[in-house]
């Protein structure tokens, strides 16, 4: 991601002199021993580290200059830091100030969602592309996104790409999928370019800056409701721990598991390819993925929240247990990326007056995607079942 914010602006994140929260409170000496830390302390350090993290992203960013490179790597490290710090004043709520901290919670979503869709986009055309090159059986690799490709004059660089390609492969890549790549290049670049100047006016905007000014009283207080400083943080961060774990597992437990028994379960796959009833009905694919993007969301909580617990202890309280969580984060990652593309041939099948090779290349790729669906289900399904027997 490049964004940069516009120059000549205020740098967020520093407000001025002896701006604070409402209902905020320091915390604790660091040097107190982790059995006696209170819940207040523990919570406190954790925010204030990323919190920390959340500005010096933010400074990276804006001092990354023309490096394409640097600004994106300083954009990643934005989204993380936001998400985590959202992540933990949900799972930690009731220890805070709710009436402060609930407000920058939904800001933080809506800066993390909002800077993560032109990277999104980016790779969701390459994982496309890619597909593609593979189903059409093509023994060349395809022209590098920098190549120059000289388009003769009435042809879009896209369809001179795919031209590119088509011949290079020496016919292997078949014009069905060429037209295809060269149809969703054209609309994943467009959404590409809107989201890059989505995230740049959110970038320079008030409600950005508003946004990283609180984080910056983050970094120094936290606004703690006073009865997180007399409970102890052994045993009250691990009840709230053990709430997210519960609605984590009711939510698993409404997963169609056992039709996920099956790395490629053709079962699922044609219910997800059955027809609507209405031309305005959403996909039944759409209505399958849903429950699975919510456990998303939930196993990304209940990880925040368990590396406040190992900041607690200073080590990885259950090794075992991130570890396990860690691969059922990136299992239902694979399975919301392949959704989404799968979603995005969809869209590009439903162009009007297509070529019927361009419109089978699509229902193939379509199908494709949906198969790596069912395969990240089944392995989220035995991931589960080991992190089941880690957790009582």
């Amino acid at each position: 991601m490049t964004t940069k914010s516009p120059a000549g602006t205020r740098a967020p994140g520093s407000p001025p002199p002896g701006t604070s929260a409402p209902g905020a409170r320091a915390s604790g000496p660091p040097a107190r021993r982790a059995a006696d830390a209170t819940a207040g302390e523990v919570l406190a350090g954790y925010l204030h580290a990323q919190a920390t993290e959340f500005l010096r992203s933010l400074r990276s960013h804006g001092e990354s200059g023309a490096d394409a490179e640097d600004a994106t790597e300083a954009a990643r490290l934005l989204r993380r830091s936001a998400r985590r710090l959202s992540g933990a004043l949900h799972v930690y709520r009731p220890l805070t100030d709710t009436a402060w901290t609930d407000q920058l919670r939904s800001e933080l979503v809506w800066l993390s969602e909002t800077l993560a869709l032109e990277h999104a986009y980016a790779a969701r055309l390459a994982r496309l592309r890619g597909a593609l090159h593979r189903l059409s059986g093509a023994g060349a690799a395809e022209a590098e996104p920098g190549t120059a490709v000289v388009a003769p004059r009435g042809e879009s660089g896209a369809a001179a790409r795919a031209r590119a390609a088509e011949e290079g492969a020496g016919g292997g890549l078949t014009v069905g999928a060429a037209r295809a790549g060269a149809l969703l290049e054209r609309r994943l670049t467009l959404a590409r370019t809107r989201a890059h100047s989505a995230a740049l006016q959110a970038l320079g905007s008030s409600r950005f800056h508003a946004v990283a000014d609180n984080v910056a009283v983050l970094a120094s207080e936290v606004p703690l409701d006073p009865a997180a400083h007399d409970l102890l943080a052994r045993e009250a961060l691990s009840h709230f721990v053990d709430q997210a774990h519960r609605r984590l597992a009711d939510a698993v437990e409404g997963l169609p598991l056992s039709v996920a028994g099956h790395p490629y379960n053709a079962e699922a796959l044609a219910h997800g390819l059955a027809a609507t009833p209405t031309a305005d009905a959403p996909p039944a694919e759409g209505r399958q993925d849903a429950p699975w993007h919510q456990v998303r969301r939930l196993v990304r909580l209940r990880r925040y929240g368990q590396e406040v617990l190992d900041e607690q202890e200073q080590i990885e309280v259950e090794p075992t247990l991130s570890v396990r969580l860690l691969g059922a984060s990136q299992a239902l990652d694979r399975h919301r990326d392949a959704a989404e593309a799968a979603a995005a041939a969809a869209a590009a099948a439903r162009t009007p007056r297509i070529a019927p090779a361009t419109a089978y290349a699509l229902g193939v790729l379509h199908a494709d995607q949906r198969h790596d669906v069912e395969a990240a289900r089944f392995a989220f399904g035995r991931l589960w079942q080991r992190l089941a027997v880690t957790t009582p």
